[in-house]
């Protein structure tokens, strides 16, 4: 994955991903734009109406003040109705662009492989999923509808100014043409505020995440101080960015005012000498009116002060959004067929991969038939649990190198793939939920009907379930984060329960027995016999009593395959399969003692 410094296209794709969403909302943003302009209008009426009723009481006409002041009650009511109107169209198109970032970021990281993971951790990931996410939502939504309010107000008011008084116009509106300039020259400076600003949140999130996900080895080394002292750091960092931004924009909205404050003693200066010199040319009511017009300007205007804040700091998440959304995976499935019926026959021809430029795989081959049973068996950093994740590509499978049934694995839609052929990982992952909602998630719907026999099944298949029963909440025990609560033995074999609940063509067991004793390890491996009939298994281990019980054992050592054979035969051949049971029955002999 490049990164935004390295891909200088990336603020493009990003604005054009923010203008397709916002096309999509067209039809919102029109209503609700409709609804503003007819708030404008009705705003701009009620200065109207107040220099008709001022004039009138000024003239001793009590009965057209009267019409005025309904007037004024009727474009009130018109105004506040529309008013809430256009919030509710125009916020709306915020949120549904929210929602449908939220949807893309999601689906984009189902794609992601492990590269993209290093380069963003989850604590960034969450980072932008909530805060910068915010920040598009309250610029598209706030942001549009005191856009389109600020120009409706200038459509709607100032051509009422000139029409009372052109020259008393043109000087009020004098101030203006300066906050435009000042909310430019402000604008690359908080722009660039806004970025670190985020960024910043985002680093202080990730360390948080980190350290409450680890927090039993923190406690274990007696690092809490250390690690609140590098949490205060980062918050402190997070705390100056945001701060420096709030400068940037304190310092604007100031100025902006005093420019809103000068237009007004415009107005009551040359008004009230129009007034004095020339009685018939302009009235206290033209003064009020023009007073009126200013402030439906001038809110708006400051009010850009503000927008620009948002603005800079959504455009800034916009891009860091789109580091997400517009990620290119490392493994693509585009163009890609659909597998079909699957037998389970797997073959792998002169695997050779490399991972960070070092050399993990060196043109293994081997095939199982449908049905068969391989053992995969090798030294700790032999390639064996690298093999395992490019049979379900995990990794990226070079092409032509693994087959199922014949058919490219790379071939075939990602989808189906996992789908027909499962994997229980070495470093089992959990979620935060319960005991039988990690098992279940292998099926999709863990509240479908028949989910707790079939959990409860692959718990004992797993033989797991005696000891979860024996927690105080049972399978409805919270496991923690990563499984925290729950001791590595069982994690695992939660993890196994899940492979075997999916029940696909191709079972691969990536070391499910490395953190189990004996006695608990001939009972999964039972399981895994009856669970392998009917499919084709795969056992990656390192455990010589595992692969005894498979039809064939590869054997591994520095990513190339060095014996391949039935156990017996391994055995009887004396080479580095033998030597490995040798020592492991040694250990078995020391251990009962």
């Amino acid at each position: 994955m490049e990164t935004p410094a390295q891909d200088p296209t990336l603020r493009p794709r990003a604005v054009a991903l923010l203008w397709k969403l916002l096309d999509e909302q067209r039809r919102e943003l029109a209503v609700g734009s409709l609804f503003l302009l007819l708030c404008g209008v009705s705003a701009g009426g009620v200065p109207q109406a107040v220099r008709e009723a001022s004039n009138a009481l000024r003239q001793g006409d009590p009965g057209e003040a009267m019409v005025a002041s309904a007037a004024i009650a009727v474009l009130a009511v018109v105004g506040a109705w529309t008013r809430v109107l256009s919030r509710v169209r125009i916020f709306n198109v915020g949120r549904e662009v929210e929602f449908a970032l939220r949807e893309r970021m999601l689906a984009n990281l189902h794609r992601q492989g492990p590269r993209f993971f290093r380069a963003m951790p989850p604590g960034e990931v969450m980072s932008r999923a909530t805060s910068d996410l915010a920040q598009i939502r309250l610029m598209v939504g706030f942001g549009a509808l005191n856009l389109i309010n600020t120009a409706v107000a200038y459509a709607v008011n100032i051509p009422l100014l000139v029409w009372r008084n052109p020259s008393l116009a043109a000087l009020s509106l004098l101030p203006f043409p300066l906050f435009l300039l000042v909310t430019r020259a402000f604008g690359k400076s908080m722009f660039q505020r806004a970025k670190t600003a985020q960024e910043t949140l985002g680093a202080l999130s990730d360390q948080a995440q980190r350290v409450l996900s680890g927090m039993r080895v923190v406690r274990a080394y007696g690092l809490e101080a250390s690690e609140l002292k590098a949490f205060d750091l980062a918050s402190e960092k997070a705390l100056e960015a945001n701060l420096a931004m709030a400068r940037l924009r304190g310092a604007l909205f100031p100025i902006l005012g005093m420019g809103a404050a000068l237009a007004s003693i415009i107005v009551v200066w040359v008004g009230a000498r129009t007034i004095v010199l020339e009685p018939g040319r302009f009235t206290v009511g033209d003064i009020l009116a023009f007073q009126a017009h200013l402030v439906l300007i001038a809110w708006p205007t400051v009010a850009l002060g503000y927008l620009l804040s948002i603005v800079q700091r959504g455009r800034a998440s916009v891009e860091r959004i789109a580091e997400i959304v517009l990620a290119e995976p490392e493994i693509d499935d585009r163009g890609a067929e659909h597998l079909g019926s699957v037998e389970g026959a797997l073959a792998v021809h002169a695997l050779t991969f490399s991972l960070e430029g070092r050399k993990i795989l060196d043109g293994v081959t081997f095939a199982v038939p449908a049905g068969g049973t391989l053992a995969v068996v090798g030294r700790t950093g032999a390639g064996k649990s690298v093999l395992a994740k490019l049979l379900v590509r995990a990794l990226d499978t070079p092409p032509g190198a693994v087959t199922l049934d014949g058919r490219d694995i790379t071939r075939v839609r990602l989808e189906d793939l996992r789908r027909h052929v499962g994997i229980a990982h070495q470093e089992s992952f959990l979620f935060s939920t319960t005991v039988a909602r990690n098992i279940a998630f292998a099926l999709g719907d863990p509240d479908a009907p028949g989910a707790p026999e079939q959990v409860s099944h692959a718990a004992s298949e797993a033989q797991l379930k005696a000891e979860v029963e024996a927690m105080p909440e049972g399978m409805q025990t919270i496991v923690g984060e990563r499984g925290v609560q729950l001791s590595g033995g069982q994690k695992q074999r939660v993890a196994l329960a899940r492979a075997l609940l999916a029940g696909p063509r191709v079972l691969v067991l990536d070391d499910p027995l490395s953190a189990v004793d004996a006695r608990t390890e001939a009972l999964i491996l039972d399981a895994i016999e009856r669970a392998a009939r009917g499919r084709t298994l795969v056992l990656v281990t390192h455990r010589v009593a595992a692969a005894a019980r498979c039809d064939r054992v590869l054997v591994l050592d520095e990513g190339r395959v060095v014996e391949a054979g039935t156990p017996e035969a391994l055995l009887r051949a004396g080479g580095l399969y033998a030597r490995l049971a040798e020592r492991q029955a040694l250990e078995a002999e020391l251990e009962a003692l």
